[in-house]
């Protein structure tokens, strides 16, 4: 008998080997769950307020598209204020960051078009334009005291008839941060190329003291692109403003694409709800004291981990520029999603095996320290332990 299957691209598609580690914790008690890129803190009061307020007025019904008028103003004023002026025109609400991610490759990709990606990458990065089956060429970052971009490797694999590059910067899982000159130069290939660049620019409000552009966020492709260059930015609210469950994110694309973006928002979802909507509004408009204490409890947690797990024989963890992980290398394992699961068994701690982000990812493992340092501590002292026993 022939059951019905889905198509072979779908098959061949990568579970998410984070969720298989997560998923071996369930029912377990006393595990520190770093394992997803999500932070220990409840989303701040103001923000549900603004969407209970908003619900308690029958906010409830379908929205335009693109977004409601006020949050499209909304977020083209706060990208106008980090970056160049951004019309709200080219700004579209979408159901989540990720939601975004799939809508433009769904705008701009075909079977079998070359897609370039920095990495190792968030595994849904990866997978996206493979639904579309597209094909994805990897130039993966340099690992040492930081991860580091060979320039001349990304410009060598962007060749003619490439149709996207895709970026996440600051990175998911290394903490990369592509510096300014580095922007600059691959924004000039591929205007020279006819190259799409998507931008995944959600964390680029977590950047560290020692970056040039802490004070505002990280280097953007949005500070130096023209609105008519193939460029499009994806973002969401999950991360900077501590809104993970609450799945909002808006896109920046060229005037020219946004009619059929907007038409591939209504078969996919329509709309985002209209009172997490107006939760957006006031996150924009009053969050930035939540992006401070967050962006300093970060660095502190940051700075710990990066201290204390370099104490600890047979790690070597590279310092993270921006995002709010780190990926560190563990000398000689093999196979890091056998060690993340045992370390869930054995000894109550969660953390993302390396080879969920690509092949190129085995032997290190990312660990989310969106967290207090006394939960690092903890946790330390958990990998400690185990590495002397095994």
């Amino acid at each position: 008998m022939t059951f019905p299957q889905a198509r072979p691209v779908v098959q061949q598609l990568g579970a998410s080997q984070i969720r298989e580690v997560a998923n071996a914790g369930i029912g377990l008690t006393d595990v520190l769950p770093f394992w997803f890129g999500e932070p220990d803190q409840v989303t701040p009061p103001f923000i549900r307020e603004a969407a209970k307020q908003a619900l308690d007025a029958g906010d409830t019904f379908y929205t335009h598209n693109y977004g409601i008028p006020a949050l499209r103003t909304a977020i083209a004023a706060y990208l106008s204020g980090l970056h160049q002026t951004i019309a709200h025109e080219r700004v579209a609400v979408t159901s989540s960051g990720v939601s975004a991610l799939m809508l433009v490759a769904q705008t701009l990709l075909n079977p079998g078009d070359r897609v370039v990606a920095v990495t190792p990458l968030w595994p849904n990065l990866i997978e996206i334009p493979k639904i579309l089956g597209a094909e994805v060429v990897k130039v993966v970052l340099e690992f040492g005291h930081s991860w580091e971009l060979d320039l001349q490797k990304l410009l060598d694999a962007l060749t003619p008839g490439t149709k996207m590059l895709m970026v996440n910067s600051p990175n998911n899982p290394s903490g990369w941060v592509m510096p300014r000159h580095q922007q600059e130069i691959v924004l000039d290939h591929c205007r020279q190329h006819g190259i799409w660049i998507l931008s995944d620019d959600v964390y680029e409000r977590l950047v560290y003291a020692e970056q040039p552009h802490q004070a505002h966020c990280a280097p953007s492709f949005l500070d130096i692109a023209t609105p008519e260059d193939r460029l499009v930015s994806t973002n969401s609210f999950s991360k900077a403003w501590l809104m993970t469950g609450w799945r909002l994110g808006w896109i920046v694309a060229p005037a020219s694409v946004m009619e059929d973006l907007g038409k591939l928002i209504e078969f996919n979802t329509s709309c985002a709800p209209g009172f997490i909507q107006r939760a957006g509004i006031t996150a924009l408009e009053q969050g930035e004291d939540v992006l401070r204490h967050t962006l300093s409890r970060y660095q502190t947690a940051r700075d710990f981990l990066y201290q204390n797990l370099n104490a600890l024989p047979g790690i070597t963890a590279p310092l993270p520029k921006g995002a709010m992980y780190l990926f560190f290398r563990v000398d000689g394992e093999k196979n890091t999603l056998n060690l993340c699961k045992n370390l869930v068994r054995e000894a109550g701690l969660g953390l993302a095996p390396g080879s969920a982000f690509g092949p190129e990812g085995e032997g290190y493992v990312r660990w989310c320290f969106a967290s207090s340092v006394d939960s690092l501590a903890l946790g330390v002292d958990r990998l400690k332990n185990y590495l002397a026993t095994r």
